[in-house]
């Protein structure tokens, strides 16, 4: 006869140590991030025209005329979150902020000061958005098991880096942003680009 007495131990409690749960969350981030990626390409697949028909049934005129493809017509086709647009850009944008917020700054953040500024609303930069999007691309590659045992080794020394300079530089993109918590002050530094269209005009 078994024991039912209610004096026997029951089953552990399953615990995830701290590390574990940072790796946790990390590879979730990466995975959503992913699955993004995925259903704008799909989103884009859905949206584009029929596909050229095979070789065997073109006329003489068709290669020339299909050699163009459906996406010169559409637009880019690169991954590059500057490159993109409407929904795909705002998709790109939200999963690029779930990384910076939640694995690029936590772990590579570092104290902010006058001569290495950076800016809470980083997202309002472009040039930030563009080196983090650039940083991130290279990260989910070199961080990836394909990559090899070297991989993270060269993202730290030949993407992380470099972007870091250029970004928290006292004359980067967040030169006109306060450094101070206590005190945010924010703003966009202009470009040259918008006075150069006015004056052609």
């Amino acid at each position: 006869m078994s024991d039912t007495s209610p004096t026997a131990p029951g089953p552990e409690p399953f615990r995830v140590s701290d590390e574990d749960l940072d790796d946790l969350t990390s590879a979730l981030a990466k995975t959503i991030a992913e699955v993004r990626r995925h259903g704008v390409i799909l989103d884009r697949l859905g949206s584009e025209p029929d596909p050229v028909p095979p070789a065997d049934q073109q006329t003489d005129s068709a290669p020339a005329a299909g050699a163009v493809g459906p996406e010169k017509a559409d637009g880019p086709t690169s991954v590059f979150i500057i490159a993109l647009g409407g929904e795909a850009y705002a998709v790109e944008l939200a999963a690029l902020s779930n990384w910076v917020n939640y694995l690029l700054l936590p772990v590579y953040g570092r104290e902010i000061s006058t001569t290495r500024p950076w800016c809470a609303q980083w997202h309002e930069h472009p040039e930030a958005i563009a080196r983090l999007h650039a940083l991130w691309l290279a990260w989910q590659q070199l961080t990836d098991t394909e990559a090899g045992l070297a991989g993270p080794s060269t993202w730290h020394r030949d993407h992380l880096d470099q972007a870091l300079v250029h970004l928290r530089a006292p004359d980067g993109p967040f030169a006109a942003c306060t450094t101070s918590p206590t005190r945010p002050n924010h703003r966009v530094l202009t470009t040259p680009a918008p006075e150069q269209l006015r004056v052609g005009a």
